[in-house]
């Protein structure tokens, strides 16, 4: 009777609404049901091990102390890209030669110079410059579009060399130079001072109608502080990377807030020296490229 009783209760239970035997794992009521992986899964599961196993032996796997396995096929990514760069490099050889001998304005009058230019060119501005001008070039905010023609240093084949070789308020000495002062932050003009300014920048805009009164004072205090870099009609100097302030492309915003906050905490965005990071080639290519994009002088 022993034996029977002790049959009978391990014999697995049946759970009642769905007719699956059950682990015998229960937690707080709810029991277990035994449903066990299908078998193709489990299989599947199994290649995947031994396919990882293998390729530990086949691929550089392992780091080591100061190395890593190199596997015995001898393979590794970064001699494969070596390679694919080096072979890319000898079929462009040819062209390559020519571009490094000719001038940014020959390259432009070539029309083989100028398709092989315009990729390499596309190529290096993807990699390097998108990430703040846009893929196309379009610029967003606090950088500059460059298809249209409103250009901070100059739009000329020679200015936008200048631009990527030595930057903007970089670390470079040849780059650009010139801050815009903070007025407000350095205590060169009170608040009511900036806000009048602000709204004679936006009057010579043509983007607000100021009263008189307003408009004197504020034209008196352009004159006295910001002329001397945007010009006494506000047109801007390039020589300074002061922009055109009557114009509609603004590289901000144009709207009153954007513009008190700019007079009262000045401006300063950098742009990097690509001199040393790009060979000469590439960086005559992305020059001939930018030009290219529609807004060039």
């Amino acid at each position: 009777m022993a034996e029977i009783h002790a049959s009978e209760t391990h014999k697995p239970e049946v759970d009642a609404v769905t007719g699956v035997t059950t682990t015998g794992h229960e937690w707080d009521g709810i029991k277990e049901l035994n449903h066990p992986l299908p078998r193709w899964w489990l299989w599947t599961f199994y290649a995947c091990i031994v396919w990882a196993v293998g390729y530990w032996v086949v691929y550089p796997a392992w780091p080591l102390v100061s190395s890593y396995t190199s596997g015995v096929l001898g393979w590794n990514s970064r001699e494969a890209i070596q390679a694919s760069m080096a072979d890319l490099r000898a079929q462009r050889a040819e062209f390559a030669g020519k571009l490094d001998a000719a001038s940014l304005e020959e390259i432009e009058q070539n029309p083989q110079l100028l398709a092989f230019a315009r990729a390499q060119g596309r190529a290096a501005f993807g990699d390097n410059c998108a990430p703040c001008h846009g893929a196309g070039g379009g610029g967003a905010k606090g950088y500059p579009n460059l298809n249209d023609d409103d250009w901070l240093w100059g739009g000329s084949l020679e200015q936008i060399q200048q631009t990527i070789l030595h930057g903007a308020r970089s670390t470079d000495a040849a780059g650009h130079m010139g801050d815009m002062p903070a007025f407000g932050r350095d205590g060169i003009l009170t608040h009511p001072q900036i806000v009048a300014v602000a709204d004679y920048v936006r009057s010579i805009a043509g983007l607000e109608q100021v009263a008189d009164a307003q408009l004197e004072e504020g034209k008196e205090i352009f004159a006295a502080n910001c002329a001397a870099c945007h010009g006494p009609d506000g047109k801007g100097n390039q020589e300074l990377g002061a922009p055109n302030l009557t114009d509609g492309i603004w590289l901000y915003s144009p709207d009153k807030p954007t513009i008190i906050q700019a007079v009262a905490n000045g401006r300063g965005a950098i742009m990097p020296a690509w001199q040393g990071r790009l060979d000469d080639s590439t960086i005559k290519a992305l020059t001939v490229y930018v030009h290219t994009l529609g807004g060039g002088q």
